[in-house]
């Protein structure tokens, strides 16, 4: 996992106290953005680098334990998403695991039914708290032309195919 990881609702992470082997386990980011550790409660960990939620634990256990040594590991990366709706075969919620384009996306989600109009695809996000849209012509982008248009989806887009 690189530096630059935000940790997001339904992430699955590690938590490893070193020689302390019941304050450690895995816990679920739940949707309020909490995670709920043995002695120490509920902490945020949505949008935090595993670092420093790292950091902010190992001070908190501090108050338990003399010389708290914490890891923090990402096991499972289940916030990073986008939706495909429309006419592809397999219509829903894709992970995000690494970086995809919109064809990749496309080609995850069953590749565009026949009657798709393929030509009129828009991918919608949010950014600042509004909403703003792409558009993505599958034709020509699968016979090498406006390539531009194939570009790298963000944890939250929906590429909507009518």
């Amino acid at each position: 996992m690189t530096d630059d990881y935000v940790i997001g609702a339904e992430d699955v992470l590690g938590v490893q106290f070193w020689r302390e082997p019941e304050m450690s386990g895995d816990v679920v980011v739940r949707p309020d953005g909490m995670i709920t550790l043995p002695l120490l409660g509920d902490v945020k960990a949505d949008g935090l680098k595993p670092n420093v939620l790292r950091d902010q634990v190992k001070a908190a256990a501090e108050r338990f334990l003399t010389d708290a040594n914490v890891t923090i590991i990402v096991r499972q990366v289940n916030s990073r998403k986008v939706y495909i709706t429309g006419q592809v075969a397999h219509p829903g919620a894709y992970s995000l695991a690494s970086p995809r384009t919109v064809l990749q996306a496309l080609a995850m989600a069953g590749g565009v039914t026949e009657y798709a109009e393929s030509d009129n695809i828009s991918i919608a996000r949010t950014e600042g708290g509004k909403t703003k849209l792409y558009k993505f012509n599958y034709k020509n982008v699968s016979k090498g032309k406006g390539i531009e248009q194939n570009i790298q989806l963000q944890p939250g887009d929906t590429v909507m195919v009518p």
